[in-house]
């Protein structure tokens, strides 16, 4: 089960970043092959994301550019070939599950987890199979060209239908989503603002694109102990009635809040573990 509250993107171009990228404390630290680089410096930091995963595979994912480009076709030959492949590949623009279907069948058993990031409102009206297929561990908004293809500000009121769209998608398949990264890198306030935002709408995670983004990340979206707490006291005094419901700090507690303090103790736990 995917259980990171943040992702943390680093250049591929950048290897001289990857240590401090990783040092950061993130969920998940992703080496991007796609966005962040040049397409002149995508063999380069295709070789330098290949061999830190080489040197240390746990903890990495990569983003590999998208498998219908030429540039993600190479990508694909090199993992391959690679003897060591990351825990998680992100998969950008993703349309149909069978984007998925190709990866998922040229890596074989050795496929590592998938993100795919639905970018576009074809890969929206398809959330639901790309969330479903084999190897999905989360799915992840990619707003910033979303937002290119609807011709909207990269902000929350344009894209929030959006973003719920694909939350039911994620919930129907029962895999965690992930909302894009906060791009206005001084604006402390709008991140924690847009975080608390996310999560409260049902983002079990969120990305950044610098490691000053994760404490307020962290903030919103990791359980509080006072949070953690009230969830193991409900649920043992909804164990300890029998299963029926019952007053619980003045308001009445059933099955459905049952379920929500279930999944918050167990990311928390897994969160823990990580």
């Amino acid at each position: 089960m995917f259980a990171a509250a943040s992702l943390l993107f680093v250049p591929g171009s950048r290897p001289d970043r990857f240590a401090k990228a990783k040092a950061a404390g993130a969920g998940l630290t992703v080496i991007d092959l796609e966005d962040a680089v040049a397409a002149d410096d995508k063999d380069a930091a295709r070789a330098a994301a290949l061999g830190q995963v080489a040197e240390a595979p746990q903890g990495w994912a990569i983003r590999i550019n998208a498998v219908r480009t030429a540039a993600g076709v190479r990508d694909l030959a090199a993992l391959v070939d690679s003897p060591a492949l990351p825990e998680v590949l992100l998969v950008p623009m993703v349309e149909l599950a069978g984007d998925l279907e190709v990866i998922a069948g040229a890596l074989g058993d050795r496929c590592p987890q998938l993100i795919p990031l639905i970018e576009t409102p074809r890969g929206l009206r398809h959330a639901l199979a790309i969330a479903s297929a084999d190897k999905v561990a989360a799915v992840m908004f990619g707003g910033g060209d979303f937002s290119g293809e609807l011709g909207v500000e990269l902000a929350w009121e344009p894209l929030l239908a959006s973003r719920q769209q694909l939350l039911l998608a994620c919930a129907e398949a029962r895999k965690p989503a992930i909302d894009v990264p906060f791009i206005r890198l001084e604006d402390e306030a709008g991140l924690a603002e847009e975080a608390a935002r996310a999560r409260a709408i049902g983002f079990s995670a969120k990305a950044a694109i610098h490691p000053a983004q994760l404490p307020a990340i962290h903030a919103a979206f990791l359980p509080t102990e006072a949070e953690v707490a009230e969830a193991r006291e409900a649920l043992a005094a909804y164990e300890a009635g029998g299963g029926r419901a019952i007053r619980f700090r003045g308001r009445m507690l059933e099955a459905p809040f049952i379920i929500r303090y279930r999944a918050l103790v167990t990311r928390h736990e897994e969160q823990a573990n990580a």
